[in-house]
């Protein structure tokens, strides 16, 4: 029993191996990039719950307007899930060995920040229709 503690203090007191620091970085990226990228899951799970929620409300004496709150609810929540989700493809470009990986990453970068933008353009259009209506 004490031969295996010092074996286990043994080793860890030991200079790292040859990429040991590079493999562990990596390791540490991909377990950030997880994290974020549930971080992001999370966030859409939360904007489905209080959409739904707010649906339903709108259903009980149907109105219309209500609709479009619901509308910008889930797109705040999906605006900010893909700003997290994009995070993650950042991360992962660092770590990524092969151009192959880098390209898709890329490309999944760009489709990723097109819906965002679009998204993001709907709600600011959808609230300055809002604004002018309410003024009439």
């Amino acid at each position: 029993m004490l031969n295996l503690m010092l074996e286990g203090a043994n080793n860890l007191i030991q200079a790292p191996r040859d990429g040991a620091i590079e493999g562990s970085i990596i390791n540490a990226v991909q377990w950030l990039r997880l994290i974020v990228e549930t971080t992001g899951a999370i966030i859409i799970g939360l904007g489905i719950i209080a959409a739904g929620y707010q649906f339903f409300r709108a259903l009980v004496p149907p109105q219309l307007e209500d609709f479009n709150r619901v509308r910008l609810t889930l797109a705040r929540f999906l605006a900010l899930a893909l700003e997290f989700q994009l995070g993650a493809d950042i991360l992962s470009t660092a770590i990524a060995p092969s151009w192959d990986q880098i390209g898709k990453l890329g490309a999944i970068a760009i489709i990723r920040t097109a819906l965002n933008y679009f998204l993001m353009r709907e709600m600011r259009e959808e609230r300055g229709e809002k604004v002018v209506s309410s003024k009439s």
